[in-house]
């Protein structure tokens, strides 16, 4: 009797204490959930490419999801540097930035996590795994990009398609027939992976003595798609994305490798208006619900979480995902060489 006794006992204490387990982990979202109710608004920076429909509809299932009824307003990002820009601007005059939450590339937050201009949150409290996690606590991967140079197909032959970086470099494609993009910090990950620095800095050196045609993203998509350049040295899925849906015959040069794979990153700045908004709304982003509709309208998922296309595309592949570690170089290899690139 006595030994039945003692096992009931123990039996009690067990449950009881996953009942503590359970109560303490549904804490954290409980009060996150109704700190965010009170602020009750959202300024959302978000890819332009994802567009209002996209963003819409992420804010009606993160409301749905959490019983709210927050409103989201969109900032559509082309420029993700200028963006950036606009919060160290903000932060040198004192000033709040005028977002809660920033989706932009792993690199543009390097540029925030060095002048530790991020809000830290532990998200793993709220589940969050820690491979989508960076930047100390400051953010979190909500989907991952995939970088290759890009071309039209109906422009140009089969047999003058790149199949290696290096096949960049060939003198056939001097005289602006390359275009090269503001985002430099895509040549800038090749030095973070097994090119290093001294080769990839050799590389964008050689590039720039091609007579590149320079721009932003969005304005050179729309010259590879009329035939004014033959080639962009890295376009993003993104816009690859994109030219699906509308029919333009961009494609990537599939094949190359490393595949280049900046992350989108879901971060609140420092001194943000409606900091707890931002951060259930970082968390909800690697959701399925979340996962689902950011593929839906900008063609991407998260490389991290397991079934997703994000995570079956990169399988057998060399992908370069930057690290925390390598942000500071990357930051700044990507000012050195846009000052080589031209820009």
């Amino acid at each position: 009797m006595k030994r039945f006794q003692s096992f009931f006992n123990s039996l009690v204490t067990i449950i009881a204490l996953a009942g503590c387990a359970s109560l303490a982990a549904a804490a954290p979202i409980d009060e996150l959930v109704a700190a965010a109710r009170k602020e009750g608004v959202i300024e959302f920076l978000a890819p332009s490419t994802f567009g209002p429909q996209g963003a819409q509809s992420l804010a009606e299932a993160f409301n749905r999801k959490y019983n709210l009824n927050i409103r989201l307003n969109y900032s559509p990002s082309s420029n993700m540097v200028g963006d950036v820009t606009k919060v160290l601007t903000h932060a040198a005059a004192g000033a709040p930035p005028e977002w809660d939450l920033m989706v932009v590339t792993d690199a543009h937050h390097a540029s925030l996590w060095v002048r530790k201009l991020h809000q830290p949150f532990d998200y793993r409290k709220l589940g969050v795994g820690p491979q989508s996690i960076q930047y100390d606590n400051g953010t979190v991967v909500a989907a991952n990009q995939f970088v290759l140079p890009a071309y039209n197909k109906n422009i140009l032959p089969p047999k003058d398609v790149p199949k290696s970086w290096e096949d960049l470099l060939d003198p056939k494609w001097k005289g602006g027939k390359l275009g090269m993009s503001t985002a430099t910090h895509h040549p800038a990950r090749l030095a973070a992976g097994a090119w290093g620095e001294k080769k990839t800095t050799e590389f964008v050196k050689s590039l720039a003595k091609q007579e590149l045609t320079l721009g932003t993203l969005g304005a050179l998509y729309t010259r590879l798609q009329v035939g004014e350049i033959l080639v962009l040295v890295t376009l993003t899925d993104s816009y690859i994305n994109t030219a699906k849906k509308s029919g333009a015959p961009i494609v990537h040069a599939e094949g190359i490798e490393p595949v280049i794979s900046p992350a989108y990153n879901a971060g609140v700045p420092k001194r943000a208006p409606h900091p707890n908004v931002g951060h259930l709304f970082a968390a909800f982003l690697i959701t399925p619900e979340a996962q689902e509709i950011w593929e839906k309208y900008n063609g991407q998922t998260s490389a991290f979480i397991p079934g997703t296309r994000a995570y079956k595309y990169v399988q057998g592949k060399k992908v370069l995902h930057m690290t925390q570690d390598q942000a500071e170089m990357v930051d700044r290899l990507t000012r050195e060489y846009g000052k080589i690139l031209g820009f």
